[in-house]
């Protein structure tokens, strides 16, 4: 378990984390998200002893990172994936973690064989694309065996086979009942992914729940209906009466929330209007979160003219 009690990193006058409290069981996949700016990258790096907090702790398993020996038998972690020496061929970087760990030689062909590298073990790390940087970057992280893993942007630079890999095997390793905290910044990601979420915004704790939970926050993330008819106009006018809200969205379609699609449905029959869609849309991480982090981005772009 990774426990964060309180924690603060100040770089002079700003605070890059703020008194950040949570806490990533075991068993289940953790998104960590945040906009740009956020803190989340601090924050991984205070839970491994790279950077020193301020004030506050973060433990595993109820002791510091930095206190531990042959840290790769207790977490395993993927930060910056082109951290890797370009001279030095994959086989022969987690090599050398390896014997620093106790690792025997059998473990790294195994690694490299589970992230699909075992043809590439000789080549230099240097031409390697960023695709592959990212397998041997989890490569490193699986290489001790560790009950606790944490990734920071795993899925850049991965093929669409290769994010389909990746959330097969964070949600596998999470079943083994090992404790998986994922960065990303893709909601979409996350959604098929995390089963909880830690959402930050300039360094302050927004959110602890689970994926639908906080999806279910965001005002403009309801679940609603999508009505697509010729009879638009006359069914809004039906639809707001019996007190739904109705907006229109392009060209004989509406968007509804405050009713179901049975009732709807049921309407369009009665009142003999012609419906060519009708479908029940679930509640939106991605607009949940744009709308409870707004006033929490550290950097907005501009409307252009």
């Amino acid at each position: 378990m990774i426990e964060v009690n309180g924690l603060s990193k100040r770089y002079g006058d700003v605070f890059a984390v703020n008194d950040l409290t949570f806490t990533v069981r075991p068993g289940t996949v953790t998104g960590f998200l945040g906009p740009n700016g956020a803190g989340k990258s601090t924050t991984m790096r205070m839970i491994l002893g790279l950077n020193r907090p301020t004030s506050g702790t973060a433990t595993v398993d109820g002791r510091p990172f930095v206190r531990r020996r042959a840290g790769l038998h207790h977490v395993g972690a993927l930060l910056d994936a082109g951290d890797v020496h370009p001279g030095h061929s994959a086989a022969a970087h987690l090599t050398a973690l390896a014997r620093t760990n106790g690792i025997g030689r059998r473990r790294v062909r195994e690694v490299l064989e589970e992230v699909g590298l075992a043809s590439a073990a000789r080549r230099r790390v240097g031409g390697f694309s960023l695709g592959m940087r990212q397998r041997l970057g989890i490569a490193t992280a699986l290489l001790g065996n560790p009950p606790v893993l944490m990734f920071d942007e795993p899925v850049n630079g991965l093929d669409p086979e290769g994010v389909r890999w990746v959330r097969r095997l964070f949600r596998n390793l999470a079943a083994e009942g090992r404790t998986v905290l994922v960065s990303s910044h893709l909601m979409s990601e996350m959604e098929n992914t995390a089963e909880r979420l830690v959402v930050i915004g300039r360094g302050e704790l927004i959110a602890e729940e689970s994926v639908a939970a906080f999806a279910a926050r965001g005002t403009q993330a309801r679940t609603h209906v999508t009505v697509r008819t010729p009879d638009a106009d006359r069914l809004a006018t039906l639809l707001t009466s019996e007190g739904a809200e109705v907006r229109p969205d392009g060209p004989e379609v509406l968007t509804v929330t405050g009713t179901t699609a049975d009732r709807i449905g049921e309407l369009a029959f009665e009142h003999r209007f012609r419906l060519r869609e009708l479908a029940s849309r679930s509640a939106s991480l991605e607009e949940a979160f744009m709308e409870l982090t707004a006033d929490r981005a550290e950097y907005r772009a501009g409307e252009r003219r």
